[in-house]
């Protein structure tokens, strides 16, 4: 088992396979925009942004509290919003990619804004054992969570580099701890092993590329549990379930996809084709209902990916924000989106 302990990007990126001539890659060329894309892309954000990317009506949310977490069973996870899901294993709470302020942006006067509040707020969270981190762009690390959460939490688990900004910050260095692809460590009895995604980094831009992104793999006892993190569909898919599944439930990144960026994020029928490949029981698709950061129909992603996985027959849990859903004994949830407009 390959422990990984706290380093700075500087002198682990040149002895990465991911890094080539001062930048993270990915493994494949990824599609490229260029100027007459960027322009287009910018002009259908800004202009030509189709009805009903976000929400009308309050999008449902089951209220949660530090007595209620604490009570609750092992095994247990609790989705607060996009990609940010509280899970407690071994009478203890790990978070992935937390994001609890108002906008995803580097700014909060201006950016994506939430659909709902988060279920529970930092100070009313218990004690962290550990942040999982996927990449560093503001969807997923969120500066101001990060900081009312340090003091609450024992350790930080990042891809390369992502952990220097972490440090940057003010962020105890004894307690991040940065992975490469297939790297791995164990806290506490709980398993969590780096894997491979599709995807790419950056907060400004001058810094693309500069940290690695990832998804990961949580093992506790016999539960088997995969986090895509943000990622296009691609072949390792396969290796990551050949080499850790089968997975007892796989949170797979469902929303924010466009054909002008089809290698960094998943359709629906991807997202299916990944869970497949993964050879999980259960499917949680992620990365939606929080904010709008496409130009599709907000709840679109939900409607696509639960009637594909009608179709096929495939377990789709989709709980509340903020509703219990047992790892062990999963439940579909409602279709809480249905007749939201």
């Amino acid at each position: 088992m390959a422990i990984c302990t706290p380093v700075s990007a500087t002198t682990t990126a040149p002895i990465s396979p991911q890094y080539h001539d001062g930048k993270y890659r990915n493994p494949v060329a990824m599609h490229k925009l260029g100027a007459g894309g960027i322009a287009k892309l910018w002009w259908a954000f800004l202009f030509d942004k189709r009805a009903g990317t976000t929400p009308q009506q309050a999008v449902p949310v089951q209220p949660l509290t530090r007595a209620a977490l604490l009570a609750a069973p092992d095994n247990t996870l609790y989705r607060l919003g996009h990609s940010t899901m509280l899970i407690k294993l071994a009478g203890e709470f790990y978070l992935t990619d937390p994001v609890f302020s108002q906008r995803a942006s580097p700014v909060q006067w201006f950016g994506p804004a939430r659909f709902h509040a988060p279920p529970i707020s930092i100070d009313e969270l218990p004690p962290i054992k550990a942040i999982i981190l996927s990449h560093d762009h503001y969807d997923h690390l969120d500066y101001a969570a990060i900081m009312a959460l340090a003091p609450k939490t024992s350790v930080f688990l990042t891809p390369l580099g992502v952990g220097d900004r972490l440090v940057d910050w003010g962020i105890d260095r004894a307690k991040v701890r940065q992975f490469d692809w297939w790297q791995d460590a164990e806290i506490d009895g709980v398993h969590f092993v780096a894997t491979p995604a599709q995807h790419f980094s950056g907060r400004g831009p001058l810094d693309g590329n500069s940290t690695l992104w990832a998804s990961w793999v949580i093992r506790h006892d016999d539960l088997r549990l995969f986090f895509s993190g943000d990622t296009g569909y691609f072949k390792g898919f396969k290796e990551i379930g050949a080499r850790y599944g089968p997975f007892d439930m796989a949170l797979i990144e469902t929303g924010a996809y466009d054909k002008l960026w089809p290698d960094i994020h998943m359709q629906p029928e991807e997202t299916l084709q990944a869970f497949v490949d993964l050879n999980a029981a259960w499917l949680l698709p992620m990365h939606n209902g929080t904010f709008d950061l496409a130009l599709h129909r907000w709840q679109e992603p939900l409607d696509r990916i639960e009637t594909l996985a009608d179709d096929r027959g495939i377990k789709l849990a989709t709980p509340e924000m903020g509703e219990a859903l047992s790892l062990t004994q999963p439940h579909a949830g409602g279709r809480w989106w249905h007749g939201l407009k």
